[in-house]
């Protein structure tokens, strides 16, 4: 399938002699290509329509419950409402929107960042943190925690140090050296990730258990509770970035999630493509982490549902993604806040909703990863 619609695109620029071409669409059989961008537009749309919704669900719900009267009279003056205009502003502008907000620009951008690293490296278990983002951007936050900084220094210092474990593990990898690049750089992103984590052990170990070992713990469990608009900001050029960046890039993904010897038949410059992305996911992990600590699944399971629906196709997969995770994540924050009487952490409910769907997934689908 993602074959067949690569070799037709290069046939069409004249970037791949006619034999390769031929030999592409043989592999392939005869798929109707428009249904597939059909049934991706549609999904968009819904998935877009959903995200409006759900972010009217959730400013409506909490521990204060607003009413769509409520709500309206911060735009014009309505009888019968509950609940005083100031009330309202205060709930809605200062306290609910920042949180879905921030919400959604971070499940959008760990959601591309999957997709496009499940592309490039092959693999259907590649998540955003598998180079060490996540992992180096944690051990800031809990430095920045453990000395006692501003809170807006520890936003610097986990987004620095997230960027710092990824090129750490660009280092090692070209230093190993072998063949096989995206495996070389998945397995020194393993040992980065691991030696970040000592480093969170030892700061754990030696912070205050009275005052700075919780707020290390409650970090690195992720949250959303205290982000302002000030941390909307912060994700915005990141997020925006990082997933333009990969959309530009689709139809090169697409070419990559091959192999890297047709990608380079194809006139794609793969060592470019593999560093640019890398650079797009690693801004948006880096990011996520400062502002709301450690999510997990976001960015390996919503790729998979995304394609499950739209298939392989980076046109279509990316930003059907990035609107599914959006959602994803501010459902997930939802039941974080309201489910009990003490908030939850996020990525314990990440986890707990995305390991079942996720072996549903699997159990549903019997074909590889890429069709």
């Amino acid at each position: 399938m993602l074959t067949e619609q690569l070799a037709e695109s290069e046939c069409t620029t004249g970037r791949r002699s006619r034999r390769s071409c031929a030999v592409a669409f043989q592999q392939q059989p005869c798929v109707d290509k428009s249904a597939r961008v059909r049934t991706g537009r549609i999904a968009c749309v819904v998935l877009a329509v959903g995200c409006v919704i759900t972010v009217v669900l959730s400013v409506c719900s909490g521990a204060y419950p607003l009413s769509i009267r409520d709500i309206l009279q911060l735009f014009t003056p309505m009888e019968g409402a509950d609940t005083p205009v100031e009330t309202v502003r205060t709930l809605i502008v200062d306290v609910r929107m920042p949180r879905i907000m921030a919400a959604l620009f971070m499940g959008a951008g760990l959601s591309a960042a999957g997709a496009s690293y499940q592309g490039i490296f092959r693999n259907s278990l590649v998540s955003p943190d598998i180079l060490g983002a996540s992992s180096g951007a944690g051990f800031g936050a809990a430095l920045g925690l453990l000395i006692g900084a501003h809170f807006l220094v520890i936003q610097t210092l986990a987004f620095c140090f997230g960027i710092i474990a990824v090129l750490l593990t660009c280092v090692l990898g070209r230093a190993v050296g072998g063949s096989h690049s995206s495996l070389r750089l998945v397995l020194t992103g393993m040992v980065t990730g691991s030696i970040f984590v000592a480093g969170i052990s030892i700061i754990k170990t030696v912070a205050d258990p009275a005052d700075t070992l919780p707020s290390i713990t409650f970090w690195l469990m992720g949250s959303l509770a205290g982000v302002k608009w000030a941390d909307v900001w912060v994700l915005l050029p990141p997020v925006c970035i990082g997933g333009g960046l990969m959309y530009a890039l689709r139809w090169k993904l697409n070419a990559m999630s091959l192999s890297d010897e047709e990608a380079r038949t194809m006139g794609v410059d793969v060592a470019r493509v593999r560093m640019l992305t890398l650079v797009g996911a690693t801004l948006i992990s880096s990011v996520v982490v400062a502002v709301g600590g450690l999510v997990g699944w976001v960015g390996l399971l919503v790729p998979h549902m995304a394609r499950f629906i739209v298939g392989p196709n980076n046109r279509e997969l990316l930003p059907v993604s990035m609107l599914m995770g959006a959602c994803y994540l501010v459902i997930a924050d939802d039941l974080a806040r309201l489910l009990f009487r003490t908030e939850f952490p996020l990525s314990v409910v990440t986890c707990a909703c995305g390991a079942p769907v996720f072996l549903i997934l699997l159990r549903r689908s019997g074909r590889g990863w890429a069709q």
